[in-house]
């Protein structure tokens, strides 16, 4: 048996051969390719980053330090050189004893009741709209066209529509409610005074509901029929089956839908801005339009900013509450 000894150079040869070999050259034109196709997903974002960025982190940002100036009308020319406040502007705003304080506060029950009341009342409608557009009837089609008209209108169209029949003489809610029905002993105001609240009420609702209807009518699609067949087959009428079945499988859908209702209807800014103007009724003043007055109307963008930023952290703390609590009860329910 003859035996072949190799020589060192031989051996590093054999070894420049096997770097160079087919196989580590594509093992190296492989590793552009995977680095692209990591960076691709990356690199289609930066467009969305960057109007991120640029419309919302850095006002956002801005109106942060500008809640720690004295800024007014005096230095909005060159607002980088306002007096720096410190926590004078907060101070001021959760001072509850002083006129500044109370007003807000004032405005944030009555953002809070509002939010809670249209919420409430959109889910409650477009959930009961959408489990009745599950069964099949002619015109359903139509149907669900129409019911999506106040979410497909443009806001500031549909809001001056509203104006319009809230008017005292010639609007068409008096003429239904005091002409045509009698339920009212005279036509009412209701863009002044307490009756401002209910009809900004009206209009939140009858804009928002469509959208909880969307999303609930879109959750329903996933509920296998043949569940609702073995309830009835059990026995179980449309109550029963509203709450065993429905309501269950469409809890993740309902926690999304009540928090983004939430968050926006408690910065509606153009409802009630569109109704009422610069100067809302004290019934229906909203912390979005009392903000803007405190920082447009007054002038002192430092303290409109401070009110920001204190409405900014209470969402915030909402928000995450909200989260820990629904996911808490979702890690039970699967439990």
């Amino acid at each position: 048996m003859t035996t072949t000894a190799t020589t060192p150079a031989e051996a590093g040869e054999g070894r420049a051969v096997g770097k160079n070999s087919p196989g580590a050259a594509r093992g190296k034109s492989r590793r552009p390719g995977r680095i692209r196709r990591i960076g691709l997903p990356y690199l289609l974002l930066l467009p969305a980053l960057a109007l991120e960025l640029l419309v919302h982190l850095i006002p956002m940002v801005i109106g942060i330090v500008m809640s720690f100036r004295e800024l007014t009308q005096f230095y909005i020319r060159d607002w980088g050189t306002a007096p720096w406040a410190g926590l004078d502007n907060f101070k001021v705003a959760v001072d509850f004893d002083a006129p500044v304080g109370q007003a807000l506060l004032h405005s944030f029950f009555v953002t809070c009741l509002f939010t809670v009341l249209s919420v409430g009342l959109c889910w409650a409608i477009g959930t009961a709209a959408a489990v009745y557009m599950q069964e099949t009837f002619k015109g359903r089609g139509i149907l669900r066209a129409l019911f999506l008209i106040p979410y497909a209108l443009p806001v500031y169209a549909a809001v001056i529509t509203w104006v319009f029949m809230f008017q005292h003489d010639n609007g068409l809610v008096n003429h239904v409610l005091h002409d045509q029905l009698g339920v009212t002993d005279k036509p009412s105001f209701w863009l002044i005074g307490d009756n401002s609240f209910y009809a900004l009420l009206t209009v939140s609702v009858w804009k928002g509901w469509p959208f909880a209807f969307l999303i609930v009518m879109a959750g329903l699609q996933n509920i296998p029929r043949e569940m609702y067949e073995a309830a009835a087959l059990d026995g179980a009428g449309l109550w029963q089956q509203l709450r065993r079945i429905t309501l269950p499988s469409l809890r993740p859908v309902n926690q999304v839908l009540v928090l983004v209702l939430f968050l926006w209807t408690f910065n509606d800014f153009n409802t009630p801005y569109v109704m009422f103007g610069k100067a809302a009724p004290e019934a229906a003043d909203l912390i979005s339009v009392h903000i803007y007055q405190s920082s447009f109307v007054t002038w002192n963008f430092g303290s409109g900013s401070a009110m920001s930023v204190l409405l900014l952290l209470f969402l915030l703390v909402v928000t995450g509450v909200y989260l820990a609590l629904t996911s808490r009860g979702r890690k039970a329910a699967d439990a």
